[in-house]
């Protein structure tokens, strides 16, 4: 069965919905199961039948979320001045880390000093990448190169992001899973496995409003990580901190301890590496992406990037300087941000309480931020689900895309995106969603009663 998570939390965020007195589907008889099963099909043809074509594939930010960074489009032109506040001509080579207003802004919303931060590109994906590969080819701060070890591991905290697992699978990495729970990893396995295989390299980790869950790490689970006895001193913890300032309420929201600060303070201070960008902030093809790590790690990557590169787009790090002003302005931006995305993410939190409260056959993560949510169905109906939802016109991350190579092990995970859709779309998707699973629930009874009755004869 799957897990139950937070349904008192939900009715406390929805009061209007009310105890529902419906039959789980473990406790419905073959007859009753039957008959049910009769329903949904009718109720799933005229879903087909309306001709659905909808995507919530991806976490894309909406034309509504774009439309709020317009503006960053007219804060430079052929009249402006781009030369920064130390003197540097923005449209010229140079500056490998960053100009300085950058700096200090992106280290204001990484919660690092500027003087710990590298800006890159767009993507912060690609600054991973550019990690493992450089990692891979070259090694850190002087230990061998990955490409020469006979064996090599990364830890995947699952479910998780699937662009994660694609690079070290690139990479020929082997891929171990450990899994994810409401306070973050499961840090005894992390610790048995950090600190007794020298072949494991690093960690995936979403620490904030993790992608699919939306849960954050504890300080517990932030300062375990922090004291990490690696077996393999070039170990490091990949803290993809994509959602730092992705918030849906004002005053609920998730805070975390700061990772590299806490590694000085246990006297790991070469332990981490932190990633983020303004891709759901701004324009997520033309944002700015950030490197932050010790003096220790950003020496080693300089060595390297020098040659990768004379500088990055410093036009475009003076745009977004110019346009949010500092982080109060970045903050305030994301409010707006919020009142598009709190909506939706209600909608579809509303609908399943609604129609999957009680069934006993599904359950979902209530983020406080981010940009989804994970939803479990029994095991092994997972792929039948997005099936279903793909042959009535809504199209889902696929099942399976938040573990390592696609398989979940259970068949039950989906993670659920809720932002691109306009509200009417994401409910009617929503509500075909949850139908596909009750079908697909439904005929998993079924079947389960009809092999076992020759048994219960005997």
């Amino acid at each position: 069965m799957p897990r139950t998570c937070g349904s008192m939390g939900r009715h406390a965020r929805f009061p209007w919905i009310g105890v529902r007195m419906i039959k789980p589907y473990a406790e419905m008889s073959v007859e009753e199961l039957e008959a049910l099963d009769k329903e949904l099909k009718v109720e799933y043809k005229k879903m087909q039948n309306r001709a659905l074509e909808l995507n919530m594939s991806r976490g894309k930010p909406c034309v509504e979320q774009l439309d709020l960074s317009m503006g960053m489009m007219d804060v430079l032109n052929g009249e402006s001045d781009l030369t920064c506040e130390d003197g540097t001509d923005c449209r010229n080579y140079g500056v490998l880390d960053g100009i300085p207003e950058a700096l200090e802004l992106l280290g204001d919303m990484m919660e690092v000093a500027y003087d710990h931060l590298i800006i890159y590109g767009n993507s912060s994906l690609n600054i991973m990448y550019d990690q493992v590969s450089r990692s891979f080819t070259h090694g850190v701060m002087g230990f061998e190169p990955w490409c020469r070890l006979d064996k090599v591991k990364f830890i995947c905290v699952v479910p998780g992001y699937d662009r994660h697992f694609k690079i070290t699978e690139y990479f020929g990495i082997e891929n171990i899973t450990v899994p994810m729970t409401p306070t973050g990893p499961d840090m005894d396995q992390v610790e048995e496995l950090v600190s007794s295989d020298p072949s494991i390299k690093g960690i995936w980790c979403v620490p904030k409003y993790s992608n699919p869950t939306g849960n954050s790490y504890s300080d517990e689970t932030v300062r375990r990580f922090a004291r990490l006895r690696p077996a393999a001193p070039d170990f490091r913890i990949y803290w993809d901190n994509a959602y730092t300032i992705h918030h849906l309420y004002d005053l609920d929201q998730d805070h975390l301890i700061e990772i590299l600060a806490e590694c000085k303070r246990a006297g790991n201070p070469d332990l981490a590496y932190k990633f983020a960008s303004t891709s759901k902030v701004s324009f997520p093809g033309s944002g700015i992406a950030a490197l932050a790590a010790s003096g220790n790690n950003l020496e080693d990557i300089r060595r390297q990037l020098q040659i990768q590169t004379i500088g990055h787009d410093k036009v475009n790090q003076l745009r977004h300087v110019r346009f949010f002003k500092g982080i109060h302005g970045m903050v305030e931006h994301m409010r707006k941000h919020a009142d598009i995305l709190r909506p939706k993410f209600e909608a579809v939190e509303q609908i399943c309480e609604e129609e999957l409260g009680g069934l006993g056959i599904a359950d979902w993560t209530s983020p406080k931020g981010g940009y989804f949510i994970s939803f479990n169905t029994l095991d092994g109906c997972a792929k039948d689900v997005v099936r279903r939802c793909a042959k009535a016109g809504v199209t889902l991350t696929p099942a399976g895309a938040t573990y390592p190579g696609g398989k979940d092990p259970h068949d039950s995970n989906i993670r659920i995106a809720p932002s691109f859709p306009p509200l009417e779309d994401l409910k009617t998707a929503t509500h075909l969603l949850c139908l596909s699973t009750k079908a697909a629930a439904c005929e998993k009874f079924l079947e389960e009663r009809r092999n076992a009755a020759p048994l219960e004869v005997q």
